[in-house]
């Protein structure tokens, strides 16, 4: 069962606004004190698909298989095998070890192993909101399910593990990174899936819309059905946000429902820690490794189904 977290009223202005959580003395300041940097840790600016760098090609190529290949059909057979959670038996943390073994192709802005990514972003997060432990929580854990390239878990290619994802099954929208490659996808030209709504209605809420399979729906999943105690909030923001067309483009907004508008907010607080604390700045493992297994341990069970 999950629990859900009062929602802060975000007001008009969120970089001035400061609210209280939930009655209590402690104020929430939803624009915290955290600084976007101008550049990424290879001087271009975040998220530029177009400049030339040593990673542009690589990353158009994956967006471009990418694209292709994530189908209405493709997705509907990724969920049904991964929801299985039959591949491995293991802890949170030891999946966070894991991800050592996994550098993001489809990133133009980082190269390290995702441990290092999840560190910062989380610890980025403990600084400005120090007591909001499920969001500490759902920043270390956001990527987890990225240990799908690995072969424990079949090997996935990286196109169907990690990049922007998107819904399947009604138009793909021009918002969506290098959106010219799904001219080449089976749906893009299929009468039932190529309108605004597809095979959705309005507001019809984005649990019932089918995302483009990865690392984001399969740790929703896995949080899901291994009866996690995180807010709503915390699984909504593991499962869209890698969802740019939403919560940077507006892209989508009609397939929500109230609940999604709610937890937007918390996401849109979330994302600029998760894309703008990339760096080459180390965490020390160690020394935070205690405070988050006590979140682990409020939030989830000791061994978990993935």
């Amino acid at each position: 069962m999950t629990i859900l977290v009062q929602q802060p009223d975000f007001g008009a202005v969120e970089a001035e606004e400061k609210v209280s959580e939930s009655g209590e003395e402690n104020e929430l300041v939803l624009d915290g004190g955290f600084l976007e940097p101008p550049t990424n840790a290879f001087g271009h600016t975040f998220r530029d698909y177009d400049v030339s760098s040593e990673r542009r090609d690589g990353v158009e190529e994956f967006y471009r298989i990418n694209h292709i290949y994530q189908s209405v059909d493709f997705v509907k057979r990724m969920r049904e095998e991964y929801g299985k959670l039959d591949k491995v038996e293991m802890s949170i943390w030891e999946c966070c070890e894991h991800l050592n073994q996994v550098v993001d192709e489809s990133d133009p802005d980082l190269d390290e192993p995702q441990i290092e990514h999840l560190l910062q972003t989380a610890e980025a997060i403990r600084k400005d909101y120090p007591n909001e432990g499920w969001l500490h929580l759902t920043a270390l854990i956001h990527d987890l399910g990225k240990v799908l390239n690995l072969p424990a878990f079949g090997e996935l290619p990286q196109w169907a593990v990690v990049g922007d994802t998107f819904p399947v099954g009604c138009a793909f929208d021009e918002s969506i990174v290098h959106h010219k490659h799904f001219k080449e996808n089976p749906d893009y030209n299929n009468p039932a899936y190529n309108t605004k709504y597809g095979i959705y209605s309005e507001g019809c809420g984005l649990d019932n819309v089918l995302m483009s399979w990865g690392h984001d729906d399969y740790m929703y999943l896995v949080a899901k059905e291994n009866k996690s105690t995180l807010p709503s909030a915390g699984l909504f923001i593991i499962r869209y946000h890698s969802f740019y067309a939403l919560h940077k483009a507006g892209a989508y907004k009609h397939l929500m429902n109230e609940e999604d508008i709610e937890n937007l907010k918390w996401l849109k607080v979330f994302n600029k820690y998760d894309l703008y604390s990339k760096s080459k700045v180390r965490i020390g493992v160690e020394k935070v490794k205690p405070y988050y297994l006590s979140l682990i341990e409020k939030y989830f069970p000791a061994k978990l189904r993935w």
